[in-house]
């Protein structure tokens, strides 16, 4: 499985309405056969998708999923349903062979004499020729069949996918229901909603606060990178946790000091406006290439972060 289910749908309550349009289409019998399920894994995606996909394919379904008792439930729960098809990944993109492969799969008869499901998972990861060989597959996917697409950034897929699909329909919690529920969930206190757009959603925020007693947590790691950035752009020199970061590293880091530079840019309103431009333009280039660095083989890390706090000392003229 692609997600370690720490938490399932019916503890995410953002996930309750999408949940329940989908129990209405199929207990209504006006399911689609191609579902875009347009949510973040970090906010409970592929979650929510594991959890379509148990209920399409249950033979005795409940009002509020899958029975649990059927065979096909018995089959999806061991892992070993035969009709039943995941794909993700390889390496960065969903690559042309996979697809083909895939709808290959799907000309054959169902097994369990059942309805047959799939999940893409991370579907934009999909490169054009795989995207293309999709498509027919999306428009006519054979009897019974559902095919549901998990997007983290559903603005990213071809529209050639995606209005192929229908969406299910889903509304970002606000940041009082996040800290509400990581108050019940995981006993936090304190606002640690700062970092959100750090570690992507809600789901690996609870994730990041577990540490195993003997190496920091990541959040732990992520107030270290706050308030070394913090003094590093006061002096003139890299700090703390900074000197060591490493490749795993690197990519929060950059994150934080965005968030940092951000907020100088939201609470430093004496500034003119040239410097809170060239502030801007060096947050932008920080973001830039936290995402570059995703692909990107080999970087000096130390020197990459040195050059950010001797760019912003020269604009702040400090």
């Amino acid at each position: 499985m692609v997600v370690q289910q720490t938490f399932n749908v019916d503890s995410l309550p953002w996930l309750a309405s999408p949940r329940q349009a989908f129990l209405a289409q199929l207990q209504t019998g006006k399911m689609p056969h191609a579902q875009l399920v347009g949510i973040d894994s970090a906010y409970g995606g592929q979650l929510l998708s594991l959890f379509m996909a148990r209920t399409a394919i249950c033979t005795q379904p409940t009002a509020e999923g899958g029975c649990g008792f059927c065979k096909a439930c018995q089959l999806f729960d061991a892992g070993n349903h035969p009709d039943f098809y995941q794909i993700e990944a390889d390496g960065n993109q969903i690559k042309v062979d996979q697809i083909r492969d895939f709808c290959q799969r799907l000309t054959a008869t169902a097994q369990q004499s059942g309805r047959r499901v799939a999940i893409i998972h991370q579907s934009e990861r999909l490169n054009t020729a795989a995207a293309n060989a999709l498509l027919k597959t999306l428009e006519e996917p054979g009897k019974d069949t559902l095919l549901i697409l998990q997007s983290d950034s559903p603005a990213t897929l071809l529209a050639t996918i995606s209005s192929r699909c229908q969406r299910i329909p889903f509304v970002l919690p606000t940041k009082q229901q996040i800290k509400s529920w990581l108050i019940e969930h995981c006993a936090v206190q304190e606002d640690v909603t700062w970092c959100l757009s750090v570690v992507g959603g809600p789901i690996k925020l609870a994730q990041s606060l577990l540490s195993d007693g003997q190496q920091p947590s990541q959040y732990q790691s992520l107030l270290a990178y706050r308030k070394d950035w913090t003094q590093s752009l006061s002096t003139g020199h890299l700090c703390g946790s900074l000197l060591t970061v490493s490749e795993q590293q690197i990519i929060d880091a950059l994150k934080v000091l965005y968030l940092i530079l951000r907020q100088v840019l939201l609470k430093s309103s004496y500034q003119d406006a040239f410097t809170q431009a060239q502030i801007g333009n060096l947050a932008a280039k920080v973001m830039a290439m936290s995402h570059s660095l995703s692909v990107m083989p080999t970087v000096n890390f130390l020197g990459l972060c040195q050059s950010y706090v001797l760019e912003y000392r020269e604009i702040t003229n400090k």
